[in-house]
C-alpha cells in the first residue's frame, strides 16, 4: 500500500474548502479542484480569512499559516490530480454527477490512488460501482464545518479491500480527526438523525411555533449543542438540504425526511443560507464559519 502524501479534494464548495483546510493543516500537500475558477477564488479567500482568525486566536503562528497556504493548491485542471495518492469527492448529492466525476478521475489518476466520497446519504457501494476501481473506494464523511468538527464517518463498500480501508482510516487519524466505522447505510450515523431533525425544526418555523433564533437558543441551551439547527441549515445551504432530503427519503421512505415546502420557497427566493448572504438569518460578509 503506497503512503498517502498528496491529497486531492474534488469540489470547492463549503465542504470541500473545509476538508482542504483539514488536510493541508495536517501537513499534506492538497490540491483543491473545481471546474469553476470563481468558486476556487472564493474558497481561497475564505480559507485565508479562516487562518487569519486562527493566528489572532493564537491557534496557529503566521509561519504555520504560510506553510499551510503554500501546500493548498487550487486548480481547474483535472489532470493535475495525477499527483494524488487519495482523492476525496465533495460535490453535491447526485449519483450521476459523482459517477461522471469518478469516471474522469479513473482515467487520470494512477492505479494506486484511493478514491473516497464525502457523501452523507448515497450508498458507498453504488458510487463505487461507477468509478472503475470499486475495490479502492471508501466513504469518508466529514461533518460541517469540516475545519472545526472532528468526526469522520468511515464506510467501506461491498468490494472495498481491507488494506485500502485501513490506509484511509490511518490517513484520517493522521489528520487529527476521529474516525467512526459505519455500515454502508443511508445517512450513516449522523445524518440518519440530523436530516429528519433539521426538517422538524424547519416545520416549526413554517407552523409559526417559534422564530429561528429562538429555536436555536432553545436547542443550544437545553441540549448543549454548539450550533442550532437553523444555523446549521444556513451553513449546509437550502439547495443542499433539498438534495439531502431527496436522497434520504428515496432510500428510507421516512416521512420526516421529506423536504419541507419552506425550503423550496427559500430556494426560489434566493435565500440559500450563508452562501447567498441570507437564509434563516442574514449575513453581512462572505466568511467561512469560524473565521
Amino acid at each position: 500500500m503506497s503512503e498517502i502524501k498528496t491529497v486531492g479534494i474534488a469540489g470547492a464548495g463549503t465542504m470541500g474548502a473545509g476538508i482542504a483546510i483539514v488536510t493541508a493543516r495536517a501537513g499534506f500537500r492538497t490540491l483543491l479542484y473545481d471546474t469553476n475558477a470563481r468558486q476556487l477564488e472564493r474558497a481561497r479567500d475564505q480559507q485565508a480569512g479562516f487562518f487569519t482568525s486562527s493566528v489572532k486566536r493564537n491557534k496557529l503562528t503566521q509561519a504555520e499559516v504560510d506553510r499551510i497556504m503554500a501546500d493548498l493548491v487550487p486548480t481547474t485542471r483535472l489532470e493535475d490530480l495525477v499527483a494524488c495518492d487519495l482523492v476525496i469527492e465533495a460535490v453535491f448529492e447526485d449519483l450521476g454527477v459523482k459517477h461522471q466525476l469518478f469516471a474522469a478521475l479513473n482515467r487520470v489518476c494512477p492505479a494506486h490512488t484511493i478514491f473516497a466520497s464525502n457523501t452523507s446519504t448515497i450508498s458507498i457501494t453504488e458510487i463505487a460501482g461507477g468509478t472503475g476501481r470499486d475495490d479502492r473506494f471508501v466513504g469518508m464523511h466529514f461533518c460541517l464545518p469540516a475545519q472545526l468538527m472532528k468526526l469522520v464517518e468511515m464506510s467501506p463498500g461491498m468490494n472495498t479491500k481491507p488494506d485500502v480501508f485501513d490506509a484511509a482510516w490511518q490517513f484520517c487519524a493522521a489528520l487529527g480527526q476521529k474516525p467512526v466505522r459505519t455500515q454502508d447505510s443511508p445517512g450513516f450515523v449522523l445524518n440518519y438523525f440530523l436530516i429528519p431533525f433539521n426538517n422538524d425544526a424547519i416545520r416549526m418555523v413554517e407552523a409559526g411555533i417559534a422564530e429561528p433564533a429562538d429555536i436555536d437558543l432553545a436547542i443550544k441551551t437545553a441540549m448543549g449543542y454548539a450550533m442550532g439547527p437553523m444555523e446549521l441549515l444556513d451553513l449546509i445551504g437550502m439547495d443542499t438540504q433539498v438534495l439531502l432530503c431527496a436522497a434520504m427519503h428515496g432510500l428510507t421512505h421516512e416521512p420526516r425526511a421529506t423536504c419541507p415546502a419552506l425550503v423550496k420557497r427559500m430556494i426560489a427566493a434566493g435565500r440559500l443560507g450563508r452562501k447567498s448572504g441570507r437564509g434563516f438569518f442574514q449575513y453581512e460578509r462572505d466568511a467561512m464559519f469560524g473565521a
